[in-house]
């Protein structure tokens, strides 16, 4: 008599097992489509993060704004170094704080944008 239950129990827990295994890995695949599709994003982001800062450079190759904000950038630089213009500079700098932060954005973005370097704008804005 307890034969005839043990068939229908094993097949039960048989059946039961199954749709365990197929429910784990449907729950895999589900995760391994995912971590694929965020890597293909990430791939993606990287590349035209990438293209980006290729096409700016390769824009600025005739350009003359890039020696004109270095000859801009190196007066400072220069003049720290000249005895008497030290106050000067420091003077400068605290007026260049005071300015509102969306010109201070801006000529961050300026910068950035001509030496094709769309990653140093993560650092505009911050005091």
């Amino acid at each position: 008599m307890i034969q005839a239950f043990i068939g229908p129990i094993a097949s039960l827990a048989g059946t039961w097992l199954n749709g365990k295994v197929e429910t784990k890995a449907a729950e895999t695949k589900v995760k391994v489509a995912k971590a694929e599709a965020e890597a293909q994003i990430m791939l993606s982001r990287a590349t035209s993060e990438a293209d980006w800062e290729k096409i700016m450079a390769q824009g600025s190759q005739s350009s003359w704004k890039d020696e004109w904000l270095t000859v801009l950038f190196s007066i400072p630089l220069v003049m720290a170094f000249i005895p008497g213009m030290e106050e000067v500079v420091a003077n400068g700098f605290a007026r260049l704080n005071e300015m509102p932060e969306w010109y201070q954005y801006s000529l961050g973005v300026i910068v950035a944008a001509s030496f094709g370097v769309r990653s140093a704008s993560k650092f505009f804005g911050k005091k």
